[in-house]
C-alpha cells in the first residue's frame, strides 16, 4: 500500500542508508539528520501564533437550555498561512453534557493576511453570567511535523437568562382577565372595581345591576358592567435564603419560583399595574422597580440572571421591613418563600402582622411533587415507613398554611409545573374581588 504525505516522508527519512565510516552516534545523526532539517523547517513555516488577532461577535444572552451562537474571527497578519486547530474553552456549565468536546474544537486554515471564522455554539445547564475562558491555539507547518502553541485571552460574556417556561399559560390568563375587564358579557362585582360602561341586559344578569334611570330613557333595559380598578402596585419578594436552594426534581425551589414570578408581573403588567421585584435573605440581592410595562419583563429576567440561593437563614424581620420600604402604599405583597415549620413560625409569624395590617397579602410555595408520591406508596414495609414520613411533612405544611390564612394571608402552594398558573389565579381571584 503506497504511502502518502507526512507518512511517506517519515518513511523515506527513515531508510536512509547509515555511514559506514562511524557506528556509534554519527550514525545515528546521520539516519536522523535530514529528519531534524525537516522538522525545523516545518516548525519555521508554521504560522506564528501570538501575532494573530482575534475578535469575538455574537450572542450576548441566551434563555436557559436554549442556544447561543459565539463567532471567533482569526486574523492572520503573517506572510505563512495558518493551519491550526482551536479550542474555545468556556465554563463546564455552558455546554449539555458530553457536547463540549466536539463544540469547542474546531480545524482552521487561513491564508496570509486573510480572515476566517469559527463559531462555538453554546447550550448553557445554567442561569448566570457565562465568561469565555481562554483559546489555545496551535499552528502547524505544512507537514505537520511540529507545531507552535500558544493562548489568547478574548473576553467575552453570555447572560443564561430564565427559561419562562409558564408563558404558555399567559394566553388563557389574559382571556380571563378580559372576562373581568368588562370586555365581554361577565359581570365583576366588588368593593374595589370601578364603573365601565353600559350595554342590553340578558337573561342571567344580576338584577342589582339594572341602571334604572339608563332604562328609563331607551326601550330596553340598561345594566351597568364594571371592570376592576387599575394601576394597582404589586412587590414580587422572592426569599433567596437557604430554603430556596432545595431542589425539587433537577432545579432549585427559586427556580420555580422566578418561572411563577414571571408570569404575575406579565399578567399584572398587561393588566395595568405595577410591578416591582425584590429578591432578599439576609440583604439586597436585587431591586426592580419603576419600571415602565414595555420595559418591565426584560429587567426582571435580567435581574433574575444572576439570582442564585445563599446558604443563610432568612432575615424574616430584614426582609419586612425592606418589603415596607419599597411599598409604602398599600399593595399587593407576593411573597415566594417555604412553608417549612420552622422558618415561617420562628422568623415569619411574629412579624407578618406588620404586613397584613398594611398591605394585602400572598404567600406562595413550592411543594415537593415526590412526597406526594411517597405519600401514595403501599406494599412493602419501607413504603409504609415512607408515606407515613410523607403524610407528616403534609400536615405539618397545612398547618403552617393555616396559621397564615387565620392572619388574613392567601397561601398558594402547589408542585413546580403548577405553582406559576395557580399563582396568576389567585392574583385574578383576588383582583375579581376588589381586594387589591
Amino acid at each position: 500500500m503506497a504511502l502518502t504525505g507526512r507518512a511517506a516522508l517519515l518513511a523515506a527519512l527513515g531508510s536512509l542508508p547509515v555511514g559506514i565510516w562511524d557506528p556509534g552516534w554519527s550514525g545515528i545523526l546521520a539516519v536522523n539528520a535530514p529528519l531534524a532539517v525537516a522538522c525545523a523547517c516545518d516548525y519555521a513555516l508554521a504560522a506564528p501564533v501570538r501575532r494573530l488577532g482575534l475578535t469575538r461577535t455574537g450572542d450576548t444572552s441566551v434563555r436557559l437550555n436554549e442556544t447561543a451562537d459565539v463567532t471567533l474571527t482569526v486574523t492572520n497578519p503573517s506572510g505563512r498561512p495558518l493551519r491550526a486547530r482551536i479550542r474555545d474553552a468556556w465554563p463546564p456549565s455552558s455546554w449539555q453534557p458530553g457536547a463540549e468536546t466536539t463544540a469547542s474544537r474546531h480545524r482552521l486554515t487561513v491564508p496570509p493576511g486573510e480572515r476566517r471564522r469559527v463559531t462555538t455554539r453554546l447550550r448553557p445547564t445554567r442561569r448566570g453570567d457565562r465568561q469565555a475562558d481562554r483559546i489555545t491555539i496551535r499552528s502547524y507547518g505544512p507537514l505537520g511535523l511540529f507545531s507552535r502553541q500558544g493562548t489568547h485571552k478574548v473576553p467575552w460574556t453570555v447572560r443564561v437568562l430564565p427559561p419562562f417556561t409558564s408563558r404558555k399559560h399567559l394566553p388563557a390568563k389574559l382571556a380571563r382577565l378580559r372576562e373581568l375587564d368588562g370586555r365581554t358579557s361577565v359581570l365583576t362585582r366588588g368593593e374595589g372595581t370601578e364603573f365601565d360602561s353600559l350595554r342590553e341586559y340578558v337573561p342571567g344578569d344580576d338584577t342589582r345591576s339594572i341602571d334604572w334611570r339608563a332604562t328609563a330613557r331607551q326601550s330596553t333595559v340598561a345594566v351597568r358592567t364594571w371592570r376592576p380598578e387599575r394601576d394597582r402596585h404589586i412587590l414580587l419578594v422572592l426569599d433567596t435564603g437557604r430554603t430556596s436552594a432545595g431542589r425539587v426534581g433537577d432545579a432549585p425551589r427559586l427556580d420555580a419560583a422566578l418561572d411563577g414570578a414571571l408570569l404575575l408581573a406579565a399578567l399584572a403588567s398587561r393588566a395595568g399595574d405595577r410591578v416591582d421585584l425584590l429578591a432578599y435573605d439576609r440583604r439586597v440581592r436585587t431591586l426592580v422597580h419603576g419600571r415602565a410595562a414595555g420595559h418591565l419583563l426584560p429587567s426582571l429576567v435580567n435581574a433574575m440572571a444572576t439570582l442564585e440561593p445563599e446558604l443563610v437563614e432568612t432575615d424574616a424581620r430584614g426582609l419586612v421591613a425592606t418589603a415596607l420600604r419599597t411599598a409604602p402604599r398599600r399593595s399587593l405583597i407576593v411573597l415566594l418563600t417555604s412553608l417549612d415549620a420552622a422558618p415561617v413560625e420562628e422568623g415569619l409569624l411574629p412579624v407578618l402582622p406588620q404586613l397584613t395590617r398594611r398591605h394585602t397579602v400572598l404567600v406562595a410555595s413550592v411543594a415537593d411533587p415526590y412526597v406526594a408520591r411517597m405519600a401514595a406508596a403501599r406494599g412493602t414495609a419501607e413504603a409504609v415507613y415512607e408515606a407515613a414520613a410523607a403524610a407528616h411533612s403534609q400536615g405539618e405544611r397545612h398547618r403552617v398554611a393555616e396559621q397564615l390564612r387565620r392572619q388574613g394571608v392567601t397561601v398558594v402552594d402547589a408542585i413546580p409545573d403548577d405553582l406559576a398558573p395557580a399563582l396568576a389565579d389567585a392574583y385574578l381571584a383576588l383582583k375579581a374581588t376588589g381586594r387589591l
